[in-house]
């Protein structure tokens, strides 16, 4: 049933004011139903609305869902700034605190352990918070961090600290990114178009930022204490301002507050709030509902389609420099130019994959993806000279950049449980994105680092087989 279609028009304001958005109305079947009209379908025996969803049908709701969508783009955006101004600084922290490689290596993995138990208290902290409130208590533990670091680095010179520091980074952004994504998919779902890509490629674009700023504040030699504390701020205050564009979603447990006279609720945009408050349920429940999205096997194999393209996205970050250098013969400079390629590759895929998606849908983009990647992976591996090692880079970075923003998408078609079905799938990428790295870094010590790719490749290929589970949803009609 639409609600907002041309069609639906045509009834008058009296039959829809008897009728209501929850009766049926027949349409003919070449009108295809929209996300932002309001929707009844057949998942498990439950009718969906708009309203369900936490917006209006009305075209007043426009305005509301771009800022809703603007925020979470803020959202993305910030966690790359934040992750790229601690990376950029690295050498200078490494200089401040006159640590060996191996010091480096310890200090950097209280950001890993910190992103992991954050990825794993995200469904709580959404239970208990709801979205509004977890995200900014996770940004402001990731502010607290950062600036952390800095003093640990510039005022006190504690190694221990600036460990500290990285571990509340890691968990606050590994929360973070959980929240994001159920927001970003939330929001796609209420639009009706494909924008999980371009999220990304928000993300892609915080780092590129946070890299170039980090540049220019160690040629000026600004202390890393002034830098990190003033990007944690920065990032504090987008989140604060952003996150009040982000409706109040009963299911998410955020306290539903009392309708303004416009219908919206105070603090959300016109247009994406319910029109009347509906009380969230226990959180003890809420949370209940999240963890049983790990029994549905739906989302198990979208998250093997993740799992494989989030291990080549995050072992590529650590270790395809490396792999050109030490594997082909390559100067540290080539190597940072290989990856330099592949970095725009998977921002280009991105930026264009949400067009590509919606004329040819997602399991043949998804095939097209794994063989693009596994193509490029073999060229990378064996390739006998630059130029196809560099085709191969683009060729791997475009493969490896829509699994994971397509796997958002896909978990999020079913409107019930969305949230805690996101969380799921978010989690096993960030796990993939973390664990990745060190494992290639042990089966590199043991057998060269080009012959562990081949794990990879592996993974993509289990990647291509599952596409078919990321297949679009249709909503059935009522009768």
């Amino acid at each position: 049933m639409l609600c907002g279609s041309p069609l639906s028009a045509q009834i008058s304001e009296s039959d829809r004011g008897a009728a209501g958005c929850g009766t049926p109305v027949l349409l003919p079947p070449e009108v295809p139903p929209r996300a932002t009209d309001c929707v009844s379908d057949n998942v498990e025996g439950v009718t969906h609305t708009a309203r369900d969803l936490g917006i209006s049908a009305t075209p007043a709701a426009r305005p509301g869902l771009h800022a809703w969508r603007n925020a979470v783009f803020a959202l993305f955006f910030i966690a790359g700034l934040a992750l790229a101004t601690w990376m950029s600084r690295i050498p200078a922290v490494r200089d401040g605190l006159e640590l060996s490689t191996a010091q480096v290596g310890i200090v950097i993995f209280g950001l890993s352990a910190g992103s992991v138990i954050g990825l794993v208290a995200a469904v709580g902290l959404l239970a208990r918070l709801g979205a509004r409130r977890a995200v900014v208590l996770g940004v402001a533990i990731s502010s607290v961090g950062l600036i952390t670091a800095g003093v640990g680095t510039s005022l006190l010179g504690s190694t221990e600290l600036v460990f500290a520091g990285l571990a509340l980074v890691g968990f606050g952004m590994g929360s973070v990114d959980v929240m994001m994504n159920v927001e970003g998919a939330a929001v796609e779902r209420a639009i009706g178009k494909t924008l999980m890509p371009l999220m990304h490629a928000c993300f892609s674009l915080g780092t590129v930022v946070g890299a170039l700023a980090g540049a220019g504040a160690s040629y000026v030699s600004l202390p890393v204490s002034w830098h990190l504390a003033g990007v944690a701020l920065l990032v504090l205050a987008t989140a604060v301002a952003g996150v009040r564009y982000i409706p109040v979603r009963a299911e998410l447990g955020d306290e539903p507050a009392t309708a303004s006279a416009s219908g919206a609720e105070p603090g959300v945009a016109p247009g994406t709030a319910e029109a009347g408050p509906r009380p969230a349920p226990p959180w003890r429940e809420r949370l209940r509902v999240g963890l049983s999205a790990w029994g549905d096997t739906r989302i198990l194999l979208i998250g093997t389609i993740v799992l494989g393209m989030t291990f080549a996205e995050g072992s590529a970050n650590d270790w395809l420099a490396l792999a050109a250098v030490d594997g082909h013969g390559l100067s540290n400079t080539e190597g940072a130019i290989i990856f330099g390629v592949f970095v725009t590759a998977m921002t280009v895929g991105r930026v264009f994959g949400g067009p590509i998606l919606d004329r040819f849908g997602r399991v043949p983009v998804l095939r097209a993806c794994a063989a693009l990647g596994i193509l490029g992976l073999v060229l990378f591996i064996l390739a006998p000279n630059e130029g196809l090692l560099y085709t191969g880079t683009v060729l791997w970075g475009l493969g490896a950049s829509l699994g994971f923003p397509v796997g958002m998408s896909a978990a999020a078609d079913d409107t019930q449980n969305a949230a805690a079905r996101v969380s799921a799938v978010a989690m096993i990428g960030y796990f993939a994105f973390l664990v990745g790295p060190p494992v290639l870094g042990l089966l590199g010590e043991a057998w060269g680092i080009l012959n562990a790719l081949f794990l990879i490749l592996a993974l993509m290929v289990l990647a291509g087989l599952a596409a078919p589970a990321a297949r679009e949803r249709t909503n059935a009609p009522a009768a």
